[in-house]
């Protein structure tokens, strides 16, 4: 069934952080910072993937992304929804059958043997392509995979995804040039919010991590 009523945009940002938080999906630490993929040190971890293994959490976030879609793109803007190897591909998957939608997926970079294919499935020139992710931080990644789908013929103006950093101000205006809209359910600010009123971490910790998303390139350690 295609999902319609559902919470206002900030209720669902509230709702999804809390699952977020409440599955262990988010981790905060500025004592021993996380190393993340692109070797910066971090208070903060996210790992979307761990939703895939909670099946209530699981089915309440892919009703309000795909209600989020449809309420900011529209109910008849796509005709085909691509996932992002590998993260992107099980929610691709879940959005699309919400949605009623032929599902594809799109590889980091070619097969490398048979037909050295990007795309699996099938994606037809001109389609409206929806690009679905886990999260997004400063957008870079997305651009390859929209570039694969555009090179297919068909057209990808939108990307939606779970969680969105919301702390790397350029990555909206990245977006935009590359003529992609972005369409998420919670951001780190969100995750913040929620874990001081649950008190899910001691101050210190949620002060530490307040000023990460402030200046994340600027953040040390507390000595």
């Amino acid at each position: 069934m295609i999902p319609t009523g559902f919470p206002a945009k900030d209720e669902i940002a509230r709702l999804t952080a809390g699952m977020l938080l409440e599955i262990g999906a988010v981790q905060f630490s500025a004592a021993e910072p996380f190393t993340h993929a692109s070797g910066n040190r971090a208070p903060t971890y996210v790992d979307c993937r761990r939703i895939i293994s909670f099946p209530r959490v699981r089915a309440t976030l892919m009703d309000f992304l795909a209600v989020s879609i449809m309420r900011e793109a529209g109910f008849e803007a796509f005709d085909n929804v691509a996932g992002g190897e590998t993260a992107g591909i099980p929610f691709g998957a879940l959005v699309a059958e919400r949605l009623g939608l032929p599902m594809t997926y799109v590889r980091k970079k070619p097969k490398g043997y048979g037909k050295n294919a990007r795309i699996e499935g099938q994606m037809a020139e001109g389609q409206r392509v929806l690009l679905v992710e886990d999260l997004t931080t400063d957008g870079g990644s997305k651009l390859s995979f929209v570039d694969a789908i555009r090179e297919t013929g068909a057209t990808c103006a939108a990307t939606a995804v779970i969680f969105y950093y919301d702390i790397y101000p350029e990555t909206t205006e990245r977006l935009a040039d590359h003529g992609v809209r972005l369409i998420h359910l919670c951001t780190w600010w969100d995750v913040l919010a929620e874990a001081r009123t649950r008190g899910a971490f001691d101050s210190a910790t949620l002060d530490a991590v307040e000023d990460y998303l402030r200046a994340p390139k600027d953040w040390q350690p507390p000595a």
